[in-house]
């Protein structure tokens, strides 16, 4: 493990940097909202811009890590991350548009260059624990967010993009001692072949375990983003939380989501397996988007952070069990391909899911109707998961 830790320490800073660039803008979307004489379920659409982008960069990552290297590919995602956000706080809608773009451009290779990094430095016994701690990047970096962005308005919306900005930038230098050791498998020499990229969606459609799991990411990430693109709103305007309050609220269930995902990736590796890990995570997540879906302001406070500590920790923990097993079920060497081409059908799931949930909660005049969607999906998910698993027990019955 020694020569783990290294690389997850890196992957991690780096992971939490642009998770906390992408959630700004949520955090933010209240004060956003009403300076820019927009509603704020139009969030939604800024989150599915960045995942759509994040989609296209995610398929071209095999290459990209195989040419330059998976740490100066994460550095340039750093940097892509920097301009978007930067370009945000022009206040413009075109501006934010095409910042979302970057923004998403800069997140979508990340996850897979990590991958490609963590396969090659982790022995396979601990591939569950180890992924979880690394993707406990994106839940801290919601930790950050909704910690630092409501305090940082005092800036104004605009310096407080600036200064998450500054952060990605930082981050960049910080990787860069790392990187002719870490980047030492990297071929200069070979072409890049970003013309091919069905070649990762490909892969997973060919290989039935990648099929499914990228099925189930599709909808866990549909809860997982619908939680942290509308909570902080859902508080505001329908409980009357003060943005502050909502933010930290956002920050419990972020850290909650950290604690997750390493316990999961622990329980996962030591007891259940990945697939009936995440049956019990698909069963979690639908009860607490209901609880959720039923929460009033005349709750004690304990309470809500409770339930939202639990969402948190289900809807945001899943990821690192099904990174792990995405690499365990990889062919050998190719792990930041089928990595790219299951996380092209989890952030598909994240295009629609909180434009969807946006609209729905829009049509309806309810947030409550948004959640209880959330609870619906991963009830499929759910029966998705134990269907092979009852086929396996079922075989198993007929050979005993």
């Amino acid at each position: 493990m020694t020569n783990t830790w290294r690389p997850l320490a890196v992957t991690l800073a780096i992971q939490a940097l642009v998770a906390m660039a992408l959630i700004t803008v949520p955090v933010m979307a209240p004060v956003l909202a009403q300076d820019l004489g927009i509603s704020s379920a139009y969030v939604g659409i800024y989150v599915g811009v960045v995942y759509a982008a994040a989609m296209l960069a995610s398929l071209s990552a095999g290459a990209m890590v195989a040419r330059f290297g998976a740490i100066r590919v994460s550095q340039g995602g750093l940097l892509l991350c920097a301009s978007g956000i930067a370009l945000s706080a022009l206040g413009s809608l075109p501006a934010m548009a095409i910042g979302a773009v970057l923004v998403g451009l800069g997140y979508g290779p990340v996850t897979p260059a990590s991958s490609h990094l963590l396969a090659r430095t982790t022995p396979p016994d601990r591939m569950s624990l180890v992924f979880s701690i690394k993707q406990t990047g994106v839940p801290l970096g919601g930790v950050l967010a909704g910690a630092l962005v409501p305090p940082l308005l005092v800036l104004g919306w605009r310096g407080a993009l600036l200064a998450v900005a500054a952060a990605n930038i930082a981050c960049i230098f910080v990787a860069q001692p790392l990187r002719s050791a870490l980047d030492a498998d990297r071929e200069p020499q070979r072409p890049l072949v970003l013309g091919n990229l069905a070649q990762p969606i490909r892969m997973v459609l060919a290989h039935p375990p990648l099929r499914l799991l990228a099925g189930c990411s599709f909808l866990f990430s549909i809860a997982q983003l619908s939680l942290t693109t509308y909570l902080v709103t859902y508080l505001h305007d329908v409980l009357a939380y003060g943005l502050v309050a909502a933010g930290l609220a956002l920050s419990v269930s972020q850290a909650a989501g950290v604690v997750g995902r390493v316990l999961w990736g622990y329980v996962s590796d030591r007891w259940l397996g990945a697939r009936r890990m995440l049956a019990v995570l698909a069963a979690m997540v639908a009860v607490c988007a209901l609880l959720t879906a039923a929460l009033h302001a005349t709750l004690p406070g304990l309470v809500v952070l409770a339930v939202l500590a639990l969402f948190g920790a289900s809807a945001i923990g899943w990821n690192g069990v099904y990174l792990a097993e995405v690499a365990r079920e990889a062919p050998a060497g190719q792990a930041s391909i089928a990595t790219g081409g299951t996380l092209a059908i989890t952030f598909l799931g994240v295009v629609m899911g909180p434009p969807a949930f946006g609209a729905l909660s829009g049509a309806t005049g309810s947030y409550r109707i948004g959640f209880v969607a959330v609870a619906a999906a991963l009830v499929l998910c759910l029966i998705a998961l134990l269907r092979p698993l009852r086929k396996g027990a079922a075989s198993l019955r007929s050979i005993g």
